[in-house]
């Protein structure tokens, strides 16, 4: 009779391990069918990258640009469109897409905001302002002598400091608003378009004192465009992109915490407001840094993160990377497809962005009423 208990005890022992056993094996094909994920999104921002570059007026075969990037052709002149040309507004469009989407999951996470971006919260409007007032006021841009669709950046980092300051000043207004009690979602959606409103008001105040050839520069550079940026303003992205992923990265478990709650986030050891004045500082920087080389490109920031997590849930280890790589691979296709539409005329990416992301947005926000 006394080994009763003891057989039972066992049988209870052996289940448990089991159960433990088949926890470890279901997450761990929950973290494989993640990585998966990732890793196709990034082979198919490979093949995108490839198709951008052999696409365009003059069209280039596969394996003739796969020699030329790896340094095999000795055409000169199919090394100078790839290099000179289509190879920088590739890269622009894909750094272009990754920071802005990557910046919106952020906005979203940290604001508990599923309708925050840099561009429904104001901050591309008030980055185009400031990059407006660099480019008028302190002479960081002017059209090129004897062209009217070139616009140069001769002072990238003065842009982008102002383009900065102005995306900083309304970050902070955004979150004294997602401080309040009581600011819902649609509130503050409400409060980002009043504030762009603003920035547009005062970028068109700009333009109205501004001489023709400073009105035709801002013009020209309010187009959100990847084929002005050059292989200065690809490296610049490249290293406020980088950086901002990282700092998004590191920061995942906190925004994990954060989606349950401030209250909850706080007894888990989250210092909250450094989390989402850090947050909102870095997806400042980068967003300014992207406007103020290419201009207003909208809706990638918004629409990216759902996508990523309707297909693979609410885990920021995943969310991060995975917006990133969405946001790339869209604007590159975008990019891609504004260069064939009405070719040999080039159309800016932005104009299709906005084609595809309004109706986007109209059904996440119907979603959300259901």
């Amino acid at each position: 009779m006394a080994a009763c208990p003891s057989i039972a005890w066992n049988s209870v022992d052996s289940m448990s391990s089991l159960d433990e056993e088949r926890l470890w094996v279901a997450y761990g094909n929950y973290l494989a069918g993640k990585v998966i994920f990732l890793a196709g999104l990034s082979l198919l921002c490979a093949g995108l990258l490839i198709m951008a570059v052999s696409l365009g007026p003059v069209r280039l075969p596969v394996p003739e640009v796969l020699r030329t990037l790896v340094g095999s052709a000795s055409d000169e002149r199919l090394r100078i469109i790839i290099f000179n040309i289509r190879l920088p507004q590739a890269l622009a469009a894909l750094l272009a897409g990754a920071g802005l989407a990557a910046a919106g999951a952020a906005m979203q996470s940290i604001l508990r905001n599923p309708l925050g971006s840099p561009f429904t919260l104001g901050l591309s409007q008030a980055g185009a302002f400031g990059a407006a007032f660099a480019v008028m006021v302190l002479g960081s841009g002017f059209m090129q002598p004897g062209q009217t669709t070139v616009l140069t950046i001769v002072k990238p980092w003065l842009t982008t400091a102002s383009a900065f300051a102005g995306c900083m000043l309304i970050s902070l207004v955004i979150i004294a608003i997602a401080g309040r009690r009581g600011a819902t979602p649609e509130v503050m959606v409400l409060s980002g378009v009043a504030l762009g409103a603003l920035c547009s008001a005062g970028t068109m105040f700009l333009q109205y004192f501004a001489d023709d050839v400073q009105l035709a520069a801002m013009l020209f550079w309010s187009f959100g465009d990847s084929g002005r940026a050059g292989w200065r303003e690809v490296a610049i992205m490249a290293v406020m992109v980088a950086a901002a992923l990282l700092f998004f990265a590191c920061n995942r478990w906190n925004y994990n915490a954060m989606a349950a709650g401030d209250e909850t986030a706080r007894s888990l050891g989250v210092r909250v407001e450094r989390v989402r004045l850090l947050g909102m500082i870095t997806a400042s920087a980068v967003t300014a840094c992207i406007v103020s080389f290419l201009g207003i490109i909208g809706f990638v920031g918004l629409i990216c993160p759902h996508v990523v997590r309707r297909l693979i849930g609410d885990d920021h280890r995943f969310v991060m990377p995975g917006a990133a790589l969405v946001g790339a691979a869209l604007l590159l296709a975008a990019d891609t497809a504004a260069r064939q539409l009405l070719a040999p005329h080039v159309l800016p990416v932005a104009i299709l962005t906005a084609f595809l992301g309004a109706p986007a947005f109209l059904s996440i926000l119907i979603s959300r009423q259901r």
